[in-house]
């Protein structure tokens, strides 16, 4: 639904009349925090990288490891894919998203590098949209805690400088991506007069508004608008049966893949020549019983319920989908709250992907 903003005063923020979701916020200084905070997280995460992430040690034979080895190991035994995931998720791309976004905050601050390398500006800022779902620090930072559970039973455990910095470094991306706002930037450094024709409480079903899911700009509806006049991204119009076509098709095919994932092996573990898979089922009944609880439900949680309630709800939201509109507001402004606790938790669901690859990288450096 389209919403006239009036102009905020620093410190407030404003959210959608209908769905009360937050849109915008006004902050004191809004340059000048996310430059010191993408700065601070850099430093961090330099910092994380130079120095030892922990060591172990098991009967007597010590062995130390760094950041990024636990990715570099996973390649060098045929788990190039994983370990390119971890890399990126963990360094590649939030160290991307961090120097762009010092870059471009230093471009509103510093007027003369604003007006300059537009081009190159605008493709950053397209890029940074593509970038941001797949920042997965946080996630795997739980993930490696919960893997210093299982390895603490089995070794000597110490963390090293870059575990610390690594932390810090998380807190500070988690910070730096919350007051960072890519739609102020793209109207700061692309002002651009969004259409009058569009009347404050427009929704897409009324063909009255295009909005761009690049850059937020909102145009006048057409036939002939195809692209952005911003950003020149592709304008996406709101077929709703085209829409519910495609998710149901992408729920079943993770159905499909789901249901193997949980019969065969996850994992094998080879000791002295043998090799046994472990299920994920299995591994959470072998920890369970060892008294590993924690570590345990935690895998429970992130590997089985957690996908098992995602693909649930969001079955229970398509079946619904076409009732949902001559509901009252009341009445399905509920399954809207479905759906945000559905979005939350998404990401979370890659825990269980980490805590595999850290126990992998782990177990094949201690070999």
């Amino acid at each position: 639904m389209a919403s006239e903003v009036s102009e905020l005063n620093p410190g407030e923020h404003a959210t959608c009349p209908r769905c009360h979701h937050h849109l915008l916020s006004s902050d004191t200084d809004p340059v000048h925090g996310p430059i010191s905070y993408a700065l601070a997280s850099l430093i961090a995460f330099v910092a994380s990288l130079v120095y030892p992430f922990m060591s172990f040690s098991v009967q007597g034979i010590s062995q130390e490891i760094s950041l990024y080895q636990s990715a570099e190991v996973l390649s060098t035994f045929d788990n190039t894919a994983l370990g390119f995931i971890l890399l990126a998720s963990v360094l590649i791309l939030p160290g991307i998203y961090l120097i762009c976004v010092l870059y471009l905050y230093s471009c509103i601050s510093f007027a003369r590098l604003g007006g300059k390398y537009k081009s190159v500006q605008k493709g950053i800022l397209k890029s940074l949209s593509r970038i941001k779902p797949w920042l997965m620090v946080d996630v795997f930072l739980i993930g490696v805690l919960v893997s210093l559970v299982k390895i603490a039973s089995l070794a000597e455990v110490s963390m090293g400088i870059s575990f610390w910095a690594f932390t810090v470094f998380t807190v500070l991306v988690v910070k730096t991506i919350a007051i960072s706002d890519l739609h102020w930037v793209w109207s700061q450094l692309f002002p651009v007069s969004e259409s009058k024709q569009t009347l404050s409480g427009s929704i897409f079903q009324q063909k009255e508004h295009l909005a761009c899911h690049v850059c937020g700009l909102i145009h006048e509806y057409s036939d002939e608008t195809h692209h952005c006049q911003r950003c020149h991204a592709h304008l996406h119009r709101f077929e709703p049966e085209n829409n519910l076509q495609l998710v149901w098709a992408l729920l079943l095919t993770s159905i499909i893949f789901y249901v193997p994932a949980n019969l065969y092996p996850m994992m094998y573990t080879s000791a002295f020549g043998h090799a046994e898979g472990s299920t994920i089922m299995g591994g959470v009944i072998l920890l369970w019983n060892m008294g590993s609880y924690p570590i345990a439900a935690v895998i429970f949680f992130a590997s089985i319920f957690i996908p098992m309630a995602k693909m649930f709800a969001l079955a229970y939201l398509y079946w619904n989908a076409k009732r949902v509109r001559n509901m009252p507001h009341a009445e399905s402004y509920r399954f809207l709250k479905v759906y945000r606790i559905t979005e939350f938790i998404g990401r979370w669901s890659m825990i269980d992907i980490f805590v595999v690859a850290i126990l992998v990288a782990l177990v094949q450096l201690e070999a």
